[in-house]
């Protein structure tokens, strides 16, 4: 590895080298820390700017996934990158003396293609993915949870990783039997009064596994089969984007890809972290996941600040806020006046149904479909819904209630606890400024490398004739190079097919052993 310019060169048994260019690289000796504050962090910080920003490892199972993005507690400098961003976040909003925060989290699983909340009582309810014009995708009945601290997230994370499915595998005693996304969602309000929301995905997929490697069978075997699946999805999707020529891109063909759709090609900031193995014997794997990670940089997304979403919870928050400091302070008289809320309550029905009545005009002007009719009709009744039950509580609270309520509103709130603290705030400044220049050094060594031979002043025409030469053997090893992939993809592909194969075969010999016992069944209901 060179990680001067981020150059990851792979041998094969035959001698023949491959060359693989990342915005990183670190070996196996690298702390956690220094990997996170020199690519992590930058990205970090514009979620709290109101960026979207995903961050998701991806290797063959045993390589290091889930232990880079949670790393050991016990050990400050092998936090992973998961607990040092809850750090990072609550470290910023501390020290931001203009804005309030509003923290919230959860935390799912994709379990055999099925959607657990991991932070439910009740985590093996099957959720459904749901998608809005406005929200975009999202998951229906995923729990949120309210963050004052980095405590609250750690102890979120630690309840959600407890009821995640593992088990063990040939390759490793606690391999991870399913995909995981912990999200923070991270809502600013600012003096000006603008509300900004930044949303940040901590994903560790499943491990890519090959079935004679892994010896899995019985349930082993049907959760590698679905996160083959779900990988072969996602390596679809950053092909169909990578190539250029395809018009459809098949986000839909997981549940995996359907909940990154933004964050391959969309409105979000990402990283991918490539955990490879530098033993011999996972070569294949190593140089596959090489590949996989190659086409992902090529992905362009298009992030932008979120700026005054309709659904922010806090904006929500801050009007309750003031209504109930409004009514405690207005002549201790919190019951108010029955006429007022009548008529604001007829007011809010009108323009319910003017609402309505432009949604059936632009359904028949439009021919919008039922579906999305249904859709937008559903979401103009909860917003209703929820503004008229506002409106009874309100009639119904009294001075100690409206306090009680006032004070557990005012806790959801963070920011501005160490804004006097000038030591953290010049420490904040300083790790942004060696993760920039980490990327300009990083952009100046592969310039350097880049340089065309042809452009160069030579002292004469030997020297010239050299450094073409030397140009002229590079070249010859690139298509070497290239003719050896072409050799190494027939071969990679001949597994994936006899890898497929084999699942097959046991997915048939799994129906038959059902059919039997279903004969049987039916057999015997008969006599």
């Amino acid at each position: 590895m060179d990680q001067s310019c981020g150059q990851v060169i792979l041998r094969g048994e035959n001698g023949c080298t491959k060359q693989f260019t990342f915005d990183g690289v670190y070996y196996m000796d690298a702390t956690a820390e220094q990997i996170y504050n020199e690519i992590v962090y930058p990205l970090v910080e514009s979620v709290i700017q109101g960026y979207n920003g995903t961050v998701f490892a991806y290797g063959q199972t045993g390589s290091g996934k889930t232990y880079s993005m949670q790393g050991d507690d016990t050990i400050p400098s092998q936090k992973g990158i998961i607990p040092r961003a809850f750090e990072h976040i609550f470290e910023a909003t501390a020290t931001t003396d203009n804005a309030k925060f509003l923290v919230h989290a959860s935390y799912l699983e994709i379990y055999n293609e099925e959607v657990h909340d991991l932070l439910s009582t009740n985590h093996n309810k099957k959720l459904e993915i749901k998608e809005h014009s406005e929200r975009g995708i999202y998951v229906a009945g995923l729990s949120m949870h309210v963050c004052h601290d980095y405590k609250a997230c750690q102890r979120l994370m630690k309840e959600g990783s407890e009821n995640r499915h593992v088990g063990a595998t040939l390759m490793n005693k606690d391999s991870s039997r399913s995909h995981s996304i912990f999200t923070v969602y991270v809502e600013v309000a600012l003096n000006n009064g603008s509300i900004r929301i930044g949303k940040l995905n901590l994903v560790d997929l499943a491990g890519s596994e090959r079935q004679a490697k892994t010896g899995t069978t019985g349930d082993r075997f049907k959760e590698a089969t679905k996160i083959n699946l779900s990988l072969s999805a996602l390596g679809n999707v950053i092909s169909a984007f990578v190539d250029g020529k395809s018009k459809h891109i098949p986000y839909r063909d997981s549940k995996l890809t359907r909940l990154l759709k933004d964050s391959l090609g969309g409105n979000m900031k990402t990283i991918m972290i490539a955990c490879i193995s530098s033993s011999s014997d996972n070569y294949d794997e190593t140089l596959s996941t090489l590949r996989y990670a190659n086409r992902a940089k090529n992905i362009k997304n298009k992030p932008r600040i979120n700026e005054d979403p309709k659904d922010a919870l806090l904006r929500e928050y801050q009007e309750e806020i003031q209504r109930l400091k409004a009514m405690i302070q207005g002549d201790n008289n919190v019951h108010t006046n029955s006429n007022e809320l009548d008529e604001e309550r007829e007011q809010l029905k009108a323009e319910f149904n003017a609402a309505i009545n432009e949604l059936r005009l632009q359904y028949q002007n439009e021919q919008k479909s039922k579906a999305k009719l249904q859709e937008e009709y559903a979401a103009l009744k909860e917003q209703y819904e929820r503004a008229a039950e506002a409106l009874e509580n309100d009639r119904n609270l009294d001075v100690g209630e409206a306090k009680k309520r006032l004070q557990i509103l005012e806790k959801q709130f963070v920011g501005g606890e160490q804004a006097n603290n000038e030591a953290l705030k010049e420490q904040r400044q300083i790790k942004m400024k060696e993760a920039e220049k980490k990327m300009e050094r990083l952009a100046a060594a592969l310039n350097v490398h880049s340089d065309d031979p042809l452009l160069h002043v030579y002292s004469s025409t030997q020297e010239k004739l050299e450094a073409i030469t030397e140009e002229y053997n590079k070249a010859k090893l690139k298509i070497q190079s290239l003719e050896n992939d072409i050799e190494d993809l027939h071969g990679e592909f001949e597994l994936d097919r006899l890898d497929y194969l084999e699942t097959i075969r046991k997915e048939d010999q799994q129906v038959k052993l059902l059919q039997q016992i279903l004969d049987k069944v039916i057999c015997y209901n008969f006599n």
